[in-house]
C-alpha cells in the first residue's frame, strides 16, 4: 500500500473514533443533569419567577379520608340523650284497702308502699344551634321526665323538650349553654340528595357513644307506609349504613359533613337497612317545634295505593277478586276511614282519584304531598272514576289527630 493511501486510511478512522468519543462524552453529560420525574424541573434564571406554578404535593392525601373528614366537621356536635321517666304501677280497686281482712294480712300502709317503676330510654341528637338546639326523634324523648344531654368531650346539660311532633318524630331539646361554647353541626340540602351518594351516620348505637358508620343513599322517597308505620307523614331517605338502637336523632350525614337526615328507624325484617329524616322537613318545622307550637297536619282520611292500566287489568281478570278497578292511571281508595273528611264526602273504596283542583294526579306519593300541603280546613275538588262514571265531590281537610 503506498504511502498516501496510508495516510488517507489512519486521517478516516481517526474521524470515526473522534465521533464515537465525542458521543459517548455528550451521552454521560446529559444522563448526568437531567432530573428524574421525581423531581421538580429546574427553574431557569431567564424565566420570570412569576410564570413559574410548581405542584406541591398534598399531604394529606393517604393520611386521611373523606369520612374522618366529615366526621371531623360534624362529630363534636352529635350528642347521647338519656331520658327518664316514672312508670305509676296501677293499683288494685281502692275500696279493697278498706277490707279488713286484706289489712289484716297485708297491712294498713299498703297502698303506700306501691313501687313506681323507673324506665329509662338512650338516644342521640345533634346541635344546630350555638344558643343549646338540638334535633333529634320524637320518640326517643316521648313522655321523659328527665333529659340529660352529653357531649363528645364529656359534658353534661340537663335537656328541656321545647316541642315534639310525633307525626313527623321530630324533636327539639334545648340545654342551657350561657358561658359554655357549644360546637354547632352545618345543615346540608337533602333536596340536592342523590341515589348513590355517601351517607355516614353518626351516634351511640347500643349504647356505644360516638360510632360513625358507612354506606350510600340506596333510594329517596320512601314513604312511611312501605316501611310499615303508617301513622307518620314522612318520605324518608333509605341508606344502608348501619342504623341500631341508640342511633335514633342522630344525623346522617353527607361526604361533606353537612347532616342531610335524622335517623330515625329500621326494618326489625332487613338487614342493613335504615331510613333518615330528611333534613329539610327538619328545618320546615323546627322553629315552631323551639316554640312549643302544634305542628299542623292536613288529612283527608284514605288508605290508597297507586294505580295503572296494567295493575287494574290484572285485578280484573281474577276471578276471585271482590271488585272491579277502572283500568287508567290514577290513586286508588284502597280504604276509607270511617268519621273523617274522606267519608263524609262520599268517597268508596275501589274509587280512582284521577284529579285535585284540576291538577292530574297518578300516584299514592302525589296525592300525599298535595294533601300535605293544603291549609287545614281548605275543600279540594276531587275528580272520581267510579266504574264508569266520573264523580266531582268536594273534600274538607282537617287535622290528623280527629282521625278515629
Amino acid at each position: 500500500m503506498s504511502l498516501s493511501k496510508l495516510s488517507s486510511s489512519i486521517r478516516h478512522i481517526s474521524t470515526h473514533v473522534l465521533a464515537i468519543v465525542l458521543g459517548v462524552v455528550l451521552t454521560v453529560t446529559t444522563l448526568g443533569v437531567s432530573p428524574s420525574q421525581a423531581d421538580p424541573a429546574p427553574i431557569r434564571s431567564s424565566i420570570p419567577p412569576s410564570s413559574v406554578a410548581l405542584k406541591v404535593p398534598d399531604a394529606s392525601i393517604g393520611s386521611k379520608s373523606f369520612v374522618t373528614a366529615a366526621v371531623n366537621r360534624v362529630g363534636t356536635a352529635v350528642v347521647r340523650i338519656d331520658t327518664e321517666r316514672t312508670l305509676s304501677r296501677r293499683l288494685p280497686d281502692p275500696s279493697m284497702f278498706e277490707d279488713p281482712f286484706f289489712r289484716h294480712f297485708f297491712g294498713d300502709n299498703f297502698s303506700q308502699q306501691m313501687p313506681s317503676e323507673r324506665l329509662r330510654g338512650l338516644g342521640s341528637g345533634v346541635i344546630i344551634d350555638a344558643s343549646g338546639e338540638i334535633l333529634t326523634n320524637a320518640h326517643v324523648v316521648n313522655q321523659a321526665d328527665k333529659v340529660t344531654v352529653t357531649l363528645k368531650d364529656g359534658r353534661t346539660f340537663e335537656g328541656k323538650v321545647q316541642g315534639a311532633d310525633e307525626v313527623t318524630d321530630l324533636a327539639v331539646v334545648k340545654i342551657n349553654a350561657s358561658g359554655n361554647s357549644l360546637p354547632v353541626a352545618p345543615l346540608g340540602d337533602s333536596s340536592a340528595v342523590q341515589v348513590g351518594d355517601w351517607a355516614i351516620a353518626v351516634g351511640n348505637p347500643l349504647g356505644l357513644d360516638n360510632t360513625v358508620t358507612l354506606g350510600i343513599v340506596s333510594t329517596l322517597k320512601r314513604t312511611s307506609a312501605d316501611i310499615g308505620i303508617p301513622n307518620k307523614r314522612v318520605d324518608f331517605i333509605q341508606t344502608d349504613a348501619a342504623i341500631n338502637p341508640g342511633n335514633s336523632g342522630g344525623p346522617l350525614l353527607n361526604d361533606r359533613g353537612e347532616v342531610i337526615g335524622i335517623n330515625t328507624a329500621i326494618r326489625a325484617d332487613a338487614m342493613g337497612i335504615g331510613f333518615a329524616i330528611p333534613i329539610d322537613k327538619a328545618k320546615a318545622i323546627k322553629d315552631q317545634l323551639m316554640r312549643g307550637e302544634k305542628v299542623s297536619h292536613p288529612y283527608i282520611g284514605v288508605q290508597t295505593a297507586t294505580l295503572t292500566p296494567e295493575l287494574a287489568k290484572q285485578n280484573n281478570t281474577d276471578p276471585n277478586s271482590p271488585l272491579q278497578i277502572p283500568e287508567i292511571n290514577g290513586v286508588l281508595v284502597v280504604r276509607v276511614l270511617p268519621n273523617t273528611p274522606a267519608a263524609a264526602a262520599g268517597l268508596r273504596r275501589g274509587d280512582v282519584l284521577v284529579q285535585i283542583d284540576e291538577q292530574p294526579i297518578t300516584t299514592a306519593q302525589q296525592l300525599q304531598s298535595l294533601v300535605d300541603g293544603s291549609p287545614l280546613g281548605q275543600v279540594l275538588q276531587v275528580k272520581v272514576q267510579r266504574g264508569n262514571q266520573t264523580q266531582q265531590l268536594a273534600v274538607r281537610t282537617a287535622e290528623l289527630e280527629n282521625a278515629s
